[in-house]
């Protein structure tokens, strides 16, 4: 297979599980050298409490065939993220080709249904600072180098396309605002990157079946389809690397600037670059939501996957 991103850098904030770690993998597949950053190592979790680490990340960066290096970054620290991209420009001699802002950290703090005067109020606090102000810190700091080299391109990570989310309730009123606010800061950076030879998109992957999604359902990626005994609809669901190859495809399209401000999904993308998923499908989730499940149709993937 061709490396298509040889020579290429990549960060990808947030890179210790799910999307993330899908995506650094699937950069290193194409011969990237990725900076992954996150604050679970193997010293010391978050508050997720989880086993995945942001070594484990670059060892399997490595693995696919790119440079993984790890970094233990808090992107709400702005002295934290400044010190990672001076290290990137030192190691790298000034270059950042792609910058992916996938941190999010909110899972343990949303809650389903749940009006802003129910909401525990610190926790939805945080859950703004963790998806918003991280991202915009990021960008920041990393963008003066990333605007260096002509073609970067910058991905900002979400749940939901701009046209999915616009007229729909999304869980809780704190959830809603902080995906809805990450699809306009790609709007507003395809504004100020343009014209500065760069690119700024939204990507948004399907029903991911993550680390913890796996976990929350009692299923492996092995035996997954077990679960939709229990949820039906989970039959449309799709792995990280399947988000990851969309990232992969707009970091080696020479035309990517087509994509500048937009709104993208994994679904989506799949259809115009050619990519499947690990097991050769192209599951088109937002599109099966839209038509299927939210009609409150019975679980059906034929000619959505």
């Amino acid at each position: 297979m061709p490396r298509t991103l040889e020579n290429k850098v990549a960060l990808v904030a947030g890179a210790t599980r799910g999307a993330g770690r899908g995506i650094a993998v699937e950069l290193g597949a194409q011969g990237a050298t990725v900076y992954v950053t996150g604050r679970s190592t193997k010293g010391k979790r978050s508050e997720y409490d989880r086993p995945e680490t942001v070594e484990e990340t670059a060892e399997l960066v490595t693995a696919a065939g790119g440079t993984g290096i790890p970094v233990v970054c808090d992107h709400l620290e702005s002295a934290q993220v400044e010190a990672l991209v001076r290290r990137i420009d030192t190691d790298r001699g000034g270059r950042l080709d792609v910058l992916v802002n996938d941190v999010w950290g909110g899972e343990l703090l949303f809650e389903w249904d749940s009006t802003v005067w129910e909401h525990d109020l610190d926790k939805g606090l945080r859950l703004l600072r963790l998806a918003v102000d991280t991202h915009a810190i990021t960008s920041h700091h990393a963008l003066p180098l990333l605007l260096r080299t002509p073609g970067g391109l910058v991905v900002e990570m979400t749940d939901g396309t701009a046209e999915y989310n616009a007229d729909r309730y999304r869980v809780s009123f704190f959830y809603d605002i902080a995906k809805s606010a990450v699809l306009r800061m790609a709007f507003a950076l395809g504004h100020e990157l343009g014209p500065r030879g760069a690119t700024a998109v939204a990507l948004t992957p399907g029903w991911m079946r993550s680390e913890m999604m796996l976990d929350t359902f009692g299923v492996t990626e092995a035996n997954w389809r077990d679960a939709t005994g229990r949820i039906p609809h989970f039959a449309i669901s799709e792995t990280t690397s399947y988000v990851g190859r969309a990232v992969a495809a707009l970091a080696a399209d020479p035309e990517v600037s087509r994509w500048n401000g937009r709104s993208l999904s994994s679904g989506g993308l799949a259809r115009v670059y050619g990519f499947t998923d690990l097991d050769g499908s192209r599951p088109d989730a937002w599109r099966y939501m839209v038509e299927v499940q939210d009609p409150g149709l019975p679980a059906d993937t034929t000619g959505y996957r």
